[in-house]
């Protein structure tokens, strides 16, 4: 599986986490969740939950509130207990996948559901990452100062703003969730 369809897989069994839904809902809260640019098509989420529903995570019933006269009844999809201990199992997951650009706003999206000390793990992994990137982006723009036109320097200004500015907006919530804790320390792996 790749990357992208074990994060939309995650946000599907994490939405489900709060109530049943069919397949509209599921989009729409799904759009909301993998972010604003992010388009969900209908092609993308019916095999990602036909899936989920052959791996025994999910069921999918006719909604019993709903009577529709000659057309096909809306199917309504929950979790199953399965689907919630795979659900709890993923969220404890702090590795090196959870702190890609893929998968770390959906983590975040349900970080509620996580223990302080995972939390901690993927904000501090999330932080080297971009720390690494921010290396290269300065790289790239100390490289190609003398032979980039004024976009270029402009499109290598904005990326290095963005960097920073996750960087500062990351170590500041690595403080509240310390100081939550009432510790300062790292914590253990």
């Amino acid at each position: 599986m790749t990357r992208r369809g074990a994060t939309l897989e995650l946000a599907v069994l994490g939405l489900l986490m709060d109530a049943p839904m069919h397949g509209y809902e599921l989009r729409k809260e799904l759009i909301g969740v993998l972010g604003w640019g992010r388009v969900l098509s209908y092609g993308t989420l019916y095999p990602c939950l036909k899936a989920l529903v052959r791996a025994g995570l999910i069921v999918a019933d006719d909604d019993p509130d709903l009577e529709v006269r000659g057309r096909r009844n809306r199917i309504v999809y929950r979790l199953t207990p399965e689907g919630k201990e795979h659900f709890a199992t993923a969220m404890a997951d702090a590795g090196p996948a959870t702190w890609d650009d893929e998968g770390f706003g959906v983590r975040f999206a349900f970080f509620a559901r996580t223990d302080a000390s995972t939390r901690v793990r993927i904000l501090e992994g999330r932080r080297a990452r971009l720390e690494e990137r921010l290396a290269s982006v300065k790289e790239a723009t100390r490289r190609s100062r003398e032979r980039a036109d004024s976009y270029t320097r402009e499109l290598h200004r904005h990326g290095l703003e963005s960097v920073e500015r996750e960087l500062r907006w990351l170590t500041e919530l690595i403080d509240r969730e310390r100081s939550a804790r009432g510790t300062t320390d790292h914590p253990t792996d």
